[in-house]
């Protein structure tokens, strides 16, 4: 089949919020033993990770540079923690207020990959949409999670940024990098 690349579509916060989520991410690394989203920017995932041969690259590329959506800036609410409660691996994350520019935009992207990339899929939880910017999971053990729940479940946050691009990032087999951005017009 020949080498495959990695990647996913995401919007990214400001830095300052980005800095506040990070902060959340180290505390689930000093008190709950979960380190693994450290690893990755903060970020609202718009197309889940998927794997593309890697002479598709610049046909990826082009697709993102010519996708096209018409909204405009839009601002995002982050307003404190929720969880998924899986029984095996656990999230936690910070949440997004879904708003229509939101919804829109990732949909649409869903729309166009689906065309342009019938083979690699869409999940059934990309058609559902749950935007959430995660502060631990995968090596989150259940009864940790229990732990950090008491914790966040009542705690608050609340920030809100303008979202004026999105990105495509490509892993490079030690971490996520931005490749390409789109700038909302």
């Amino acid at each position: 089949m020949g080498i495959e690349n990695l990647y996913f579509i995401a919007i990214i916060p400001e830095k300052k919020i980005c800095d506040e989520i990070e902060a959340f991410k180290s505390d689930f690394a000093y008190h709950f033993d979960s380190r693994e989203a450290l690893k990755v920017v903060p970020h609202i995932t718009l197309k889940a990770p998927f794997k593309l041969p890697s002479a598709e690259h610049g046909n990826l590329l082009r697709w993102f540079g010519g996708f096209f959506f018409d909204s405009g800036h839009f601002n995002i609410e982050l307003r404190n923690f929720g969880a998924f409660h899986n029984k095996i691996s656990p999230v936690v994350y910070v949440h997004p207020i879904v708003n229509a520019p939101l919804f829109s935009l990732q949909k649409e992207i869903i729309r166009s990959f689906r065309i342009s990339y019938p083979e690699s899929g869409v999940s059934a939880l990309e058609l559902k949409f749950m935007p959430h910017i995660t502060v631990a999971y995968r090596d989150l053990k259940p009864e940790r999670f229990l732990e950090a729940w008491k914790v966040y479940q009542t705690k608050t946050y609340q920030a809100s940024f303008e979202v004026n691009s999105f990105h495509l990032l490509q892993h490079d087999r030690k971490k996520w990098n931005i490749i390409q951005t789109y700038e909302l017009q």
